[in-house]
């Protein structure tokens, strides 16, 4: 069993790697509250989730963990204002773990304006007075988490929303499976943490994802910016094959290693794509690292490589002695904004 436990916990300030292994609980408990919200179902023509950061990778990943299952669209908008094409029949949700975030706020008053049905996941804050004042539905989170460390919620609840709205069939049954699946697999996603961490650290981690696996990638690259306080970046096949590839051939050889995520789901033609990729950057990468999800729906390997992509980047901050929690960057940056 990995000691990371004994290795991060003079530096984890605010235990991200409890709320990390704390995954399956949460994904249950997100079930519960959204149980618990009692909310009808909902006529709409698709669902635009609007949120950052760690609250608007909940929609990525529904909408991954739904795939070909998906029957109406399903749009995550990160920014200040909902797309000039929403139409009035389409469902908002406004996912926002603070409840003060700016661009969510923005997307709330944008989605009034247009006409369109509303749903709003929070721990409060203004977006949640807002929301109780107008008569739209709130499903709570629970307080004191960092926000990307609500995924296990911020996931769950958007596919249970996108289920309300008819967009794809209710992954409630999958959740819960994979919950356990989780519970399960814990010390070796511990073990395989510690020795994907082992093989990229010293370089920048380039994160290749395809089809379920491009938001996984995503992750992985947010997690390892804000828990290690490291540069990663993410980009997701066939795209790279057409462009990041070439930039293989400059810059220091061994200053990047790739990480490639495959699936069973991908297209044949995407695993031959990797497998040639992989060999043609091999001579210039620190380390070439292929996952394989494991688990028997999409959803259970939608979330077990998302939680072993949250313990490579706990992994990671303790190989570099940073505390995984504070974010003192973009606290800085919001103060010179003016905070709402």
């Amino acid at each position: 069993m990995s000691d990371l436990a004994d290795r991060i916990g003079a530096i984890d300030s605010g235990d991200q790697l409890d709320a990390a292994l704390s995954l399956p609980d949460f994904l249950r408990d997100a079930l519960w509250r959204f149980g618990s919200a009692d909310l009808d179902p909902i006529e709409a023509s698709g669902l635009i989730v609007c949120g950052m950061g760690g609250s608007a990778i909940g929609g990525d990943l529904a909408a991954a963990a739904l795939g070909s299952r998906l029957c109406k669209p399903l749009d995550v908008v990160r920014g200040y204002g909902v797309p000039s094409w929403t139409p009035p029949d389409r469902a908002i949700f406004c996912s926002s773990y603070s409840g003060n975030t700016e661009e969510t706020l923005g997307c709330y008053a944008a989605a009034e304006a247009v006409g369109a049905q509303r749903v709003v996941a929070t721990t409060g804050g203004t977006i949640g007075e807002a929301a109780r004042r107008d008569g739209v539905p709130v499903i709570g989170m629970p307080a004191g988490l960092q926000p990307r460390a609500a995924v296990g919620y911020t996931f769950a609840i958007a596919a249970e929303v996108a289920a309300l709205v008819g967009a794809g069939p209710g992954l409630r049954t999958e959740i819960d499976t994979a919950a356990a699946h989780l519970e399960a697999a814990r010390d070796s996603l511990l073990a395989r943490a510690e020795e994907i961490a082992g093989r990229v650290h010293g370089s920048v981690p380039l994160l290749y994802g395809c089809g379920l696996t491009a938001p996984v990638a995503y992750r992985w690259k947010c997690q390892i910016n804000e828990n290690a306080k490291l540069p990663a970046f993410d980009h997701s096949l066939p795209e790279l094959d057409h462009n990041e590839i070439v930039g293989w051939a400059g810059g220091a050889p061994g200053a990047f290693s790739a990480v490639f995520l495959e699936d069973q789901d991908q297209h044949p033609r995407e695993r031959q794509r990797v497998e040639l990729t992989a060999e043609l950057i091999a001579d210039r990468a620190r380390d070439v690292v292929r996952v394989e999800t494991v688990g028997e729906t999409r959803t259970e390997r939608l979330l077990w490589a998302v939680m072993l992509g949250d313990l490579i980047s706990l992994e990671l901050a303790a190989r570099e002695g940073a505390d995984p929690t504070p974010v003192d960057v973009i606290e800085n940056l919001k103060d010179r904004l003016g905070r709402p």
